[in-house]
């Protein structure tokens, strides 16, 4: 999935050992920093150590992350962002990368560097075959870096791919075969992930499946059934987690890897920016596939234990929302690391919170609203509703989401203090041509929060995918007008 807040404050549980039961070792999460106003990474490092985590997939090699988990014991995957693929397809580059963000960090008590992700999806359709010809060679070349410098046996290259790299005609796992048009350059690169003795990392995400298409079966997206199976070689499929892993694992055999280790290197579940992404139905979600891990049940056709990055860990209010709204709220964590559901790693349905960053600095208590009375007409505002949102995050605002339920007047306030948080209080930025002012009495409403930001850790906003600056902003203007 190309990556691409709300506040409904609600209870996250978990019993902390969770992530010593038996499964522990195969469940990790994605670590990802597209936001205004980031945790500093020794908070992050502790909030996963508080929690039991002790895998994470990150999208680069930032040394300021990657440094902070040094001496923590969480296996780490870094990873090669896609618009850098280009100058890894030269070996002596690949190299130097090797050396700058993998064996600086291998000293005694260092990090403990397991995979490294060559690109992130680089092969979905909406890239236009942009890294078709750069992927491979950068594989190679980091794999070869690796293997030189005396890490290859530990530490493996990959390349994390989205679900639709692969494809059936009939929807049936049986027919799983590689999408045609990459289908030579998918055979090269699970031959190569074989012989190296690394792993195929699939991203897959069942509520995308109801995402784009109104006629899929809401039960079928999730583990604990309640819709019609699908049957298919005498096997019989309850969830599309399941026939979706499977179609893969018979695009395997058809390439000739039928034993490639399957790493799946996103999976979640959305708690706002759309209908179906909220508390309740990501809690269920949860709750099935954490009990699956701990059941040890894996699928049809891979039986036993899965290994499983959970995505993500904190929301990432500057994501891309080119795919859906939904994108800036995958967190298990809210933006300061405030948990938003119960959820049981141990897969026993216990509920007990999970613990929340510990040492996180917020702004002043105070808020950016409407200021009625200097607004005569409505259809003043209309503007500077869509500059707020073009500017900030208002994606909680739209259709089925947490702060939908609110009046014109609520909309308007919304969109004006995620501004003026996202511009750490500045008091220009609550201006509007005086039709904001700043108050110190929550404005949060009913289930629709609105936040005071936390201090940033940095300036650091890394882009990935495409910018849509202003989406949500006209859409609030089609909304109020």
């Amino acid at each position: 999935m190309a990556r691409a807040g709300a506040f409904v404050w609600a209870f996250l549980s978990v019993v902390l050992l969770a992530f010593n039961t038996s499964h522990g070792d195969a469940l990790g999460v994605n670590w990802g920093t597209q936001a205004s106003h980031i945790l500093q990474p020794s908070i992050v490092v502790r909030l996963l150590k508080d929690n039991g985590i002790n895998k994470v997939k990150l999208f680069d090699a930032d040394s300021w992350t990657v440094n902070a988990l040094a001496g923590s014991g969480i296996e780490v995957m870094v990873g090669i962002p896609n618009k850098d693929l280009q100058r890894y397809n030269s070996y002596k580059k690949a190299k130097h990368w090797v050396e700058k963000n993998v064996t600086k960090h291998l000293y005694d008590g260092g990090v403990d560097i397991r995979y490294v992700a060559v690109g992130n999806e680089p092969f979905l359709t909406s890239y236009n075959g942009s890294f078709l010809n750069t992927t491979f060679p950068a594989l190679s070349n980091i794999q070869k870096a690796l293997d030189e410098a005396g890490h290859g046996d530990k530490i493996k290259a990959t390349i994390p791919l989205n679900a639709d790299v692969y494809e059936s005609a009939t929807n049936k796992p049986s027919d799983g075969v590689f999408r045609k048009d990459i289908k030579d350059l998918m055979i090269k690169i699970v031959k190569l992930l074989h012989e190296k003795k690394s792993a195929f990392v699939v991203n897959i995400y069942p509520f995308l499946s109801l995402y784009q298409n109104p006629d899929f079966p809401l039960d079928f997206a999730f583990f604990n059934g309640g819709g019609n199976p699908t049957e298919d070689k005498g096997v019989q499929y309850t969830n599309v987690f399941d026939a979706n892993h499977d179609t893969l694992v018979w695009a395997l055999r058809k390439a000739g890897v039928p034993d490639l280790k399957i790493l799946v290197g996103e999976i979640g579940w959305p708690t706002d920016g759309d209908k179906n992404a909220n508390l309740k139905l990501a809690r269920r979600f949860y709750d099935g596939l954490l009990k699956k891990l701990a059941d040890s049940k894996g699928t049809p056709l891979r039986p036993g234990g899965l290994d499983v990055y959970l995505f993500g860990l904190i929301d990432e209010n500057m994501k891309s929302v080119a795919p859906g709204s939904f994108e800036r709220h995958w967190g298990i964590f809210f933006f300061d690391g405030k948990p938003k559901f119960p959820m049981d790693f141990s897969g026993k349905g216990l509920d007990k919170f999970l613990e929340p960053a510990k040492g996180v600095i917020y702004l002043e208590p105070k808020w950016c609203v409407l200021n009625r009375d200097a607004v005569k007409n409505m259809t003043q505002v209309g503007p500077f509703v869509n500059y707020a949102c073009s500017n900030s995050d208002c994606t909680s605002l739209g259709y089925g989401s947490s702060c939908n339920n609110l009046d014109q007047n609520g909309n308007v306030s919304y969109a004006f203090n995620m501004y003026f948080q996202m511009q750490n209080q500045d008091v220009e930025a609550c201006n509007f041509n005086g039709m904001g002012k700043i108050t110190t009495k929550n404005a949060s409403t009913g289930t629709c929060l609105f936040p005071v930001q936390m201090m940033s850790a940095g300036e650091k906003l890394i882009g990935y995918g495409i910018s849509v600056t202003g989406f949500m902003g006209l859409v609030l203007f089609g909304l109020l007008w």
